[in-house]
């Protein structure tokens, strides 16, 4: 009887497996919420801003009046230019954003060259003390 009990129970639990993976097959073969093709397209397009966003960046502090605010301020370009990559993406986008507007300003000759002088300064400055506070 031990013998048959002990039978009954691994049939028992053969069909209680066997029972479990139908149920969960239908479940593990539904879409997620959001598509493998949304996340990679997400991806692309987050890296795709934070290239554009660090070009902006790069070429504002490659402009040659940029430059000269930043020599006499004794702050050196190249080091900024550096730092730049390590920004995060938000910090990134908002430098980009302001790069952006005093560029635009810049063109349309809003700006005094004291005005550059300090809106460059504060940039610069913004770039370094990100980049000491994330170390």
């Amino acid at each position: 009887m031990n013998r048959i009990f002990r039978r009954a129970i691994k049939l028992c639990g053969v069909l209680a497996v066997f029972a479990l993976s139908l149920v969960s097959a239908p479940l593990r073969a539904q879409d997620h919420v959001v598509s493998d093709a949304d996340l990679r397209r997400a991806v692309a397009q987050a890296g795709e801003a934070r290239q554009r966003n660090c070009a902006q960046v790069q070429r504002f502090f490659l402009r040659e009046p940029v430059r000269r605010v930043l020599k006499s301020a004794r702050l050196d370009p190249t080091k900024i230019e550096r730092a730049i990559p390590a920004l995060s993406d938000e910090e990134l986008a908002r430098l980009a954003a302001r790069a952006n507007k005093v560029e635009t300003d810049m063109a349309g000759g809003a700006l005094t060259n004291e005005q550059l002088t300090y809106i460059v300064i504060a940039l610069a400055t913004a770039v370094v003390v990100i980049l000491i506070v994330e170390r």
